[in-house]
């Protein structure tokens, strides 16, 4: 989420893998389990439809969005292999091909999901959603232009197939914050439009309201993750915006609440490190520690968790001052299959805490390429230059973080205002870490 929640991070733009699907793929009416069971038994009847095969791999996808449970992008990517199988060409095999390029952008295997939307385009070249999932898999490799091209073929389209929330999350990279609001609450409108409720409109508001909370605009932020909430009662991802929200604003207890019900939906590491800084803050450590554990937990669970919540992972650590030479490696290994930049960032400041500054600044300045607007990006700079004895560089960071939300995060908030504090007396020892 921003950059914080799916890390960034996606916002990992947003990557909205079954929202992003063909509405004609998915059971509008039905709740997710009872679309799974009434496919199934239409391929129980008829083994060779391929559509049935496609509408259940949609299905199947959906699940794991909803559960955590990342065991069901398996099934989808059975599912739709079949159907593939049964129908090489033409529409539906452009479905399928869609629908196993979703299943490899969830699983982080960003070059064979763009790999997988290139075919699904060819197959149907009028069908937007494969124009779609190529430029996000474009986003996570870092090759932001390229992304931009391929949503241009998608504009013009509304809903979850439209351009304007990944143009939004475009804008917001490149440090257009104003422009990112704009695109996204057009996003909003046009999706509540043909759906009002459901998790593709809950998605948007809640993506809304992360980038209103980029920006410290914290009234904003609450009236858009309240609404995701009235789209989608219960929705994971608005309850965790909501929880920061209520961090931010110093009303801990109903952040802890709302962190816990987001994580009794859907386990992710980020949801329990952030309860867990809020129980730190309030000085209550062995609640947090319960939550930093679950933190390694998650993230060590099976062999795929170990690919797709690497980042979290390191940036974890790097937190918490943790398994840092891990961190480092971690972070690393991400890089390899993710550069995007939030992984540049991740790894500058694996390095930094790893006592390697000089490395971390290289590693910053890809992270802050684009000139993006995010304070956590530019309280890492800051503290990297801090670090380095930068001083001027190291407080002008500092000063853009808190200047854009000085309640960014429950603990680093403060770190870096003291940090700031203790440029403006004039000293620049080396920082300390958070």
């Amino acid at each position: 989420m921003t950059t914080s929640f799916t890390t960034a991070a996606a916002l990992t733009a947003a990557v909205v893998v079954f929202a992003a699907l063909p509405t004609s793929v998915v059971g509008q009416d039905r709740s997710t389990d009872q679309t799974i069971r009434f496919h199934q038994s239409r391929i129980a009847a008829d083994p060779d439809d391929p559509l049935a095969h496609n509408r259940l791999a949609a299905a199947y996808v959906q699940k794991a969005r909803e559960s955590g449970d990342l065991s069901y992008y398996a099934l989808a990517e059975k599912a739709a292999t079949r159907s593939l199988a049964l129908l090489p060409r033409g529409h539906s095999a452009a479905v399928a091909a869609a629908l196993l390029a979703a299943v490899h952008l969830a699983r982080h295997e960003f070059t064979d999901a763009l790999g997988r939307a290139r075919q699904a385009s060819q197959s149907d070249p009028a069908e937007p959603t494969p124009y779609a999932i190529a430029g996000d898999a474009l986003v996570e490799l870092g090759e932001y232009e390229q992304a931009a091209q391929a949503y241009a073929r998608i504009a013009g389209h509304d809903g979850p197939q439209g351009a304007d929330s990944r143009l939004a999350y475009l804008k917001f990279l490149k440090g257009d914050t104003r422009g990112a609001i704009a695109s996204m609450q057009r996003a909003v409108t046009l999706v509540s439009s043909s759906s009002p409720r459901g998790e593709p409109a809950a998605w948007a508001r809640a993506q809304l309201g992360d980038f209103y909370f980029q920006v410290g605009d914290l009234a904003a932020a609450e009236r858009a993750l309240t609404g995701a909430l009235t789209a989608a009662p219960g929705y994971h991802r608005a309850q965790a915006g909501l929880a920061r929200v209520r961090a931010a604003q110093g009303r801990d207890r109903e952040a802890v609440e709302l962190y816990g019900r987001a994580l009794a939906v859907i386990p992710l590491p980020e949801y329990a490190a952030a309860l867990g800084d809020v129980h730190a803050r309030a000085g209550r450590t062995a609640e947090a520690n319960r939550q930093y554990d679950l933190v390694e937990y998650i993230g060590r669970l099976s062999a795929l968790n170990q690919t797709v919540y690497n980042r979290e992972l390191a940036l974890f650590y790097a937190d918490h001052g943790r398994r840092l030479p891990e961190a480092l490696d971690l972070a690393r290994r991400e890089l390899d299959v993710r550069r995007d930049v939030y992984t540049w960032d991740v790894l500058a400041w694996t390095l930094y805490q790893n006592g390697r500054a000089g490395e971390a600044a290289a590693a910053m300045a890809d992270a802050l390429r684009l000139g993006t607007r995010d304070p956590r990006l530019l309280f890492h700079a800051g503290m990297i230059h801090k670090a380095l004895g930068d001083t001027d560089r190291a407080r002008d960071y500092l000063g853009q973080a808190l200047a854009l939300n000085p309640r960014f995060h429950p603990l680093q908030a403060d770190v870096a205002s003291r940090a700031l504090a203790d440029l403006t007396r004039g000293g620049a020892a080396p920082a300390r870490r958070p």
